[in-house]
């Protein structure tokens, strides 16, 4: 504890600080590879987020989320997915642009594919917006696919610090519960990336539903609720119609400060997560290839040493992945 800066000085997407794979060259990345061969994905969306908050707020969420988790662990951050899949609740809200469930998996498989096939073979997809029934399925698909040898993990933040997320009325700190845009929302935003933030236009709405409360979960799912978020059709009206806004809840509400406990917990635990996973496969290492696949021993060798160093590349198994 203690550790964290919050506010962080500012993104590193364009900074040459080491974190993000794009800015690095090939002979930054395989002297990388040969010490911490684990990437973070940051994934998001972009949507509307009210008056108030920036349409890539899911993704700076996650982006600088991973970049203070990447400067303590030594791992290696992908530039985020800008664009992400969403229910159904949100079609059509001008500033969202909703990528069909196909189209997004396919999207998905392939940077994974690419980065195992570059040689990062261990990979966190770090969720920040609503589609965590989607991720893990784009997971599973590739292994299906390909059948080698990876760690490859779905991390949906919110499920990782749900009781931080709570509302008092259930233990947590905030005055509302989690929604969209909301108090939360804005509170961790502004704890992470105050300077996209204009907070003197925010505008408040009242969450509704058409059953009573208990049914159905909330943002995050931090609730437990017997039907999440993305479980039903129906059971709550569509955003463009209902929350014209952009905003479910009461983002006028936010602190900063209330955020910083479960953001210091997020990333104590990212950071006990990767060296857990270091520790038992270090660079170059990963689950033994008789426990994780039944192809053929000499094909898998082949594919992880890759098509320079006397193997082949990840694409002779399938394409498109």
């Amino acid at each position: 504890m203690g550790k964290w800066k919050f506010p962080p000085d500012g993104g590193h997407m364009e900074r040459a600080s080491g974190l993000y794979l794009q800015t690095m060259n090939m002979t930054e990345i395989n002297a990388r590879l040969e010490k911490n061969d684990l990437i973070i994905i940051p994934v998001g969306s972009t949507e509307c987020h009210g008056a108030a908050q920036p349409l890539g707020e899911d993704v700076f969420l996650v982006s600088r989320m991973a970049e203070q988790v990447a400067m303590e662990t030594g791992c290696t951050i992908a530039e985020p997915v800008w664009y992400g899949s969403h229910p159904y609740n949100h079609l059509g809200m001008p500033g969202t642009v909703v990528i069909p469930e196909d189209y997004f998996l396919g999207y998905l498989r392939g940077i994974i594919a690419g980065l195992w096939n570059t040689g990062f073979r261990k990979q966190i997809l770090l969720n920040g917006h609503g589609q965590e029934e989607v991720i893990p399925l784009a997971l599973h698909q590739f292994a299906k696919k390909y059948q080698v040898p990876c760690i490859l993990v779905s991390l949906h933040w919110p499920t990782v610090i749900h009781d931080h997320l709570k509302d008092k009325a259930h233990g947590g700190p905030f005055e509302t519960p989690f929604q969209h845009a909301c108090e939360v929302e804005a509170s961790y935003s502004l704890s992470l990336f105050p300077e996209f933030m204009q907070m003197d236009l925010a505008v408040d709405t009242k969450p509704e539903g058409f059953l009573p409360p208990g049914h159905v979960d909330k943002g995050g799912e931090v609730y437990h609720a017997p039907i999440k978020g993305h479980e039903h059709v129906g059971l709550g009206g569509i955003e463009v119609k209902v929350y014209p806004e952009g905003v479910i809840g009461r983002p006028t509400l936010a602190d900063p400060e209330n955020a910083k406990p479960g953001l210091e917990a997020l990333l104590d635990y990212m950071c006990t997560l990767i060296d857990d996973i270091m520790a038992r496969f270090p660079a170059g290492e990963l689950p033994p290839i008789d426990k994780m696949t039944m192809r053929d021993e000499e094909e898998i060798e082949a594919l992880l040493k890759g098509p320079l160093n006397g193997g082949k590349h990840l694409y002779t198994i399938a394409y498109p992945p």
